[in-house]
């Protein structure tokens, strides 16, 4: 420390420091400390920020305390998950101090999930954001054709799977074209050829049925085939498409939102193509037995005609109109009848009404030797008042009428 002496050297105050002396003092301490500059934390994620700029702002923490971290961008590009609060995680970085602030931090080139590596935390954070979104709904998936005659296959020319295909589907379906777009499989470039695999087949429309897929290996071999632009390729497809990716214990992304997932690149092709062998054998027997049920039908056609060639109507056709001759002739004979019936019933009636008439009418009693008076104005004579001496009557009699004088009138009591 220095200190301040008066001409006659007694000491006075010491030299103070600057705030920057001394963060900048603090900082070449703990960059001297060669443990703090190669060193791994562990602790969980909070505040988590990514700046525009690209650099990921963090706090690691612990249940008693926490650290400031910074990840530059470069770092960042790196990094395969998706970093999130509360994920408990394992930084390697370099301790130092940002001496504007006055604060020490943490700047981190690598983190990986504590517990778990990686590459399967970003497989598993994708798988269940594109579930989410229904890429993987069997709703969307296409069927593949039964008889393929273009196969487009979108894989390294150079590797065991191109050969795979190539034998089963040859073996199966020789009718069938295999057609390569050429690939690679594994490293940073290989997702952008397999996607302009699919878009060429999709935007020629050159092929059927698209297969894609590899060998088996690592993770990170077959990390290629977990891309998230490739994966909404696949889906986005016109064409069907079979994804062969690996071994069979292998999933990758691709397998969940291709149209079919496939074993291995051999079962692909199996899926691929119809076995010709066995669907001349399907045709062969649908054709025996379409002979067969036509014969049968044949012989059952021959005697039905042989049984109506047989009948009577036939040999003789004017008998078909025997049974309707008759249903008329009984027809008429009833309707005579019925129209007899009502004449004779009719005509009874009519003489019982009119023998009731006449035996109301008052005039068939003059047929008894009755007559009807009447007056000179018609009206009939109940009694002597209705006349006076020398006046006209008038006799209704049963066959005519006689005019005749009144000269005398006598009244009988009763």
């Amino acid at each position: 420390m220095e200190y301040i002496f008066d001409d006659y050297g007694n000491e006075l105050l010491p030299v103070p420091k600057t705030v920057s002396q001394v963060n900048e003092y603090i900082k070449y301490l703990i960059e001297e400390e060669v443990m703090l500059q190669d060193i791994y934390v562990s602790g969980e994620v909070s505040n988590f920020k990514k700046h525009s700029s690209g650099h990921y702002y963090f706090t690691l923490k612990d249940k008693s305390s926490e650290i400031k971290a910074i990840m530059f961008r470069s770092y960042v590009q790196k990094v395969k998950f998706k970093i999130e609060n509360g994920l408990k995680a394992v930084v390697h970085a370099r301790i130092s101090v940002f001496e504007q602030a006055g604060i020490y931090q943490l700047y981190v080139n690598s983190i990986e999930p504590e517990g778990i590596g990686s590459l399967n935390l970003a497989y598993e954070q994708l798988k269940e954001r594109l579930f989410k979104e229904g890429l993987f709904d069997d709703k969307y998936k296409k069927p593949l054709p039964k008889f393929p005659l273009k196969i487009g296959v979108i894989t390294s020319p150079t590797g065991a799977a191109i050969k795979d295909i190539i034998n089963v589907a040859t073996r199966r379906f020789p009718l069938a074209s295999i057609i390569l777009y050429p690939s690679l499989v594994q490293g940073e470039d290989a997702p952008n050829e397999l996607i302009s695999g699919i878009d060429y087949f999709n935007i020629t429309n050159s092929v059927d049925v698209i297969i894609i897929g590899r060998g088996g290996g690592s993770i990170e071999d077959l990390w290629a085939f977990n891309d998230e632009t490739l994966a909404r390729t696949i889906f986005g497809s016109k064409i069907p498409v079979i994804s062969g990716v690996g071994h069979e214990i292998d999933f990758t992304i691709c397998d969940f939102v291709a149209d079919v997932r496939a074993a291995t690149p051999s079962a692909a092709a199996e899926l691929a193509t119809p076995n010709l062998e066995e669907s001349i054998s399907k045709i062969n027997s649908f054709k025996s037995r379409s002979i067969s049920v036509l014969q049968a039908k044949i012989i059952e056609s021959k005697s039905r005609l042989n049984s109506i060639c047989s009948m009577k109507v036939l040999k003789k056709p004017e008998t078909i109109l025997e049974i309707p001759k008759i249903k008329i002739e009984n027809i008429k004979s009833d309707l005579v009848n019925s129209i007899k019936n009502r004449i004779s019933s009719t005509k009874s009636t009519f003489t019982n009404t009119v023998s009731k008439i006449n035996a109301l009418n008052p005039l068939s009693v003059l047929t008894r030797g009755f007559s009807v008076v009447s007056n000179s104005s018609g009206a009939v004579v109940k009694s002597i008042k209705q006349v006076s001496i020398n006046s006209e009557i008038n006799i209704k009699l049963s066959d005519g009428a006689i005019k005749a004088s009144v000269i005398s009138k006598e009244r009988t009591d009763k």
